[in-house]
């Protein structure tokens, strides 16, 4: 085994695993009577998002989640958006709710994430469920966040204690995946942003390093502990010299590779996990229906 494959974390793998662990816990939900099932939200003709949400509902048919995808053209009005998932809210049938972002430009994607009933929030995007885990009271945890600590975890069993470094501050991964550690790993937490003072130093002092910037091999060895565990979530897609197209993290892959003790691949890393979480959400949705 190469030094490569001892410290890469096999997403794909981890993200097997949890979703071969639902199979159980969906049937024992059918026999109740509930199909768990989720509704899913595209609008607009976004290749990108098209590719998404199809993977969604056939990973979802895989494993026994019922997918009901909702496609609407891209000058869908506020108003019909509204009114979809109004009527999401209110069938009990459906136990979550996704709503594909991003959204064409006429639509400011906040007011629809908070129209979803938080019962039914399978992002964990609403405010409600925001707060929750602002506070460490639980609710619905957001996908990405969520698999990133599975990942985490699967190398360090226990992060009580250890100091953790979210690069990024967005709503949908840094803020949240720092209140996630915080709260549920129990680490010490540094937040850094563009705006911070020497963010390297901030980072170097991490024994874990979860990177959700949008900037491309933004972090170099400089950046990086000797022995930190390194999750990658960016993924942007570059044209090389012969023309052809690759993914790349926002980690130098490469140059970082030898100092860490685990690093997530890009692709391969966090996005398959992603996936699975949502997956793990709505099943945690469909057990606890009807029991409040």
């Amino acid at each position: 085994m190469t030094q490569k494959s001892q410290k890469l974390i096999d997403g794909l793998q981890e993200a097997r695993l949890l979703k071969d662990s639902l199979i159980p816990r969906i049937k024992a939900v059918r026999e109740r009577g509930v199909v768990p099932t989720l509704a899913a939200i595209l609008v607009g003709d976004n290749p990108s998002s098209h590719v998404y949400v199809a993977s969604k509902c056939r990973q979802s048919q895989e494993i026994g989640i019922k997918p009901v995808p909702h496609f609407l053209p891209a000058d869908t009005s506020a108003q019909t958006l509204f009114e979809l998932i109004k009527k999401l809210n209110e069938d009990p049938r459906i136990h979550g709710i996704l709503l594909q972002l991003p959204l064409p430009a006429h639509l400011d994607a906040r007011p629809f994430i908070e129209a979803i009933d938080p019962r039914k929030d399978v992002d964990g995007l609403t405010l409600t469920n925001m707060g929750r885990l602002a506070v460490g009271s639980g609710g619905i945890l957001p996908c990405t966040p969520k698999g990133c600590l599975r990942l985490i975890k699967s190398v360090i069993a226990n992060t009580t204690g250890l100091h953790a470094a979210v690069v990024g501050r967005s709503h949908l991964v840094g803020n949240p995946m720092a209140q996630l550690l915080l709260h549920a790993a129990d680490c010490s937490v540094s937040v850094v942003h563009h705006l911070s003072r020497a963010p390297e130093r901030l980072c170097r002092h991490a024994d874990v390093l979860v990177v959700a910037a949008g900037v491309p091999g933004l972090i170099t060895p400089q950046w990086v502990k000797e022995g930190a565990v390194v999750i990658d979530v960016g993924i942007t897609q570059i044209e090389k010299e012969d023309g052809s197209k690759m993914l790349i993290g926002d980690v130098a892959f490469d140059e970082v590779l030898p100092l860490v003790r685990a690093i997530t691949p890009v692709p391969g890393g966090v996005g398959p996990m992603t996936v699975a979480s949502l997956l793990e959400n709505t099943v945690e949705l469909a057990e606890s229906y009807g029991m409040s």
